[in-house]
């Protein structure tokens, strides 16, 4: 199949693999159908589409490393083979990915590092400067150390997360399933694929079970949940079965496989709503005439030559309130920087920010994406 890269509509895409995928339901990886997946990757890579790769299976490759050892079911064990097993996933699919040239990167998260506004955006910068130099990120949740309380507590949720991290506009569920029933297939031979999502509404969740392989944490119930999330952010999402033949470039070249969830709207715009409905500002930053002009008339981000003064204590990543000189709010928006960062480079030009700060973010202070023009 010769892929065209100007019938893909999708520039970055998020690929999500379960254990049971990776397993093919034995109790080991299974290395034969992982260097299938990384070559469709690879391939995606080579033809311009950036690929996101969250994978699953690290407690079921420390199981293995160790022999399959008799341990009881706690929480410090989960941890155990996590720590053991991450470090051979990440070696696995090191090595098939090196087979096509790549170079991958690992990034492990817990719910702390998305709901942390700087940690957010840390982790965001991250994400983008790896597929910046042609690298695939490889996003876990971080086994070894996350506790119930800070974890997000299925690769599903996760990488729907990891998909409004980075801008992707396509997020792929990979499982054992061929997509989502109108009924249980294991219990009704009748039951028909949905091929199209719409609209996910209770009647959906409740086709939705629990997790049935054993292996893995997510059922199609954390699917849903996560195609719920992408798709409000402008997200596509297909849940389709990691064993069929060319599941992943089928799915970005729009071919029907699995369960398609049509995104609701422009990403910009939801996001646009996060920062409107989200967190309340933390500050201000009065701006001159020429910069209120940029930033409302001709759509441009705030640069720091047009901040006159900045108001209020706040991290990078909270959310500003940008005022006239007379007080009247222009727009909010999310900074980059933090208050002591704009008081030092309020009104200068954006190539002295590195000699002042030491370190620089970019010269824009709220990029265009990141606000709202009121």
């Amino acid at each position: 199949m010769s892929m065209n890269l100007s019938e893909i509509g999708y520039r970055r895409v998020v690929v999500k693999l379960g254990t049971s995928v990776l397993t093919s339901g034995s109790r080991q990886l299974d290395k034969a159908h992982m260097v299938e997946l990384a070559r469709q990757m690879a391939k995606l890579m080579k033809s311009g589409v950036e690929v996101v790769l969250c994978t699953s299976g690290a407690i079921a490759a420390g199981r293995e490393h160790l022999g399959y050892p008799t341990l009881p079911d706690t929480v410090a064990n989960k941890q155990l083979l996590a720590a053991v097993g991450q470090s051979q996933l990440i070696l696995a699919w090191s090595q098939l990915f090196s087979i096509y040239g790549l170079h991958v990167g690992q990034l492990l998260l817990t719910r702390a590092d998305l709901h942390d506004r700087e940690r957010y955006l840390n982790a965001r910068d991250s994400l983008n400067a790896l597929l910046a130099n042609g690298i695939i990120p490889i996003i876990n949740e971080n086994d070894a150390v996350a506790t119930n309380e800070i974890k997000v507590g299925d690769n599903d949720n996760l990488s729907a997360r990891a998909a409004l991290l980075c801008d992707a506009d396509l997020l792929i569920l990979l499982t054992d399933q061929k997509g989502l029933f109108d009924a249980d297939p294991r219990a009704n031979p009748d039951a028909k694929l949905i091929k199209q999502v719409v609209n996910i509404d209770d009647s959906l969740r409740s086709l939705a079970g629990g997790a049935v392989s054993g292996l893995g944490t997510g059922g199609m119930a954390t699917k849903l949940q996560a195609a719920d999330i992408a798709r409000r952010a402008g997200v596509e999402v297909v849940i389709a079965s990691g064993h069929h033949p060319k599941v992943i470039l089928d799915a970005v070249c729009q071919l029907p496989v699995g369960t398609h969830f049509t995104a609701l709207e422009n990403p910009l715009e939801s996001r646009k709503q996060w920062i409107l409905a989200g967190p309340a500002t933390k500050g201000r930053l009065v701006l001159d005439s020429g910069a209120i002009n940029a930033v409302t008339l001709k759509g441009r981000s705030l640069l720091s030559k047009g901040i006159v003064s900045v108001s209020g204590v706040f991290d990078r990543g909270a959310t500003l309130q940008l005022v006239d000189e007379q007080g009247r709010e222009h727009a909010r928006g999310m900074s980059r920087y933090s208050a002591k960062d704009l008081q030092k480079i309020a009104g200068k030009h954006s190539d002295e920010i590195e000699s002042l700060l030491g370190y620089d973010y970019g010269d824009a202070i709220v990029h265009r994406n990141d606000m709202v023009v009121l």
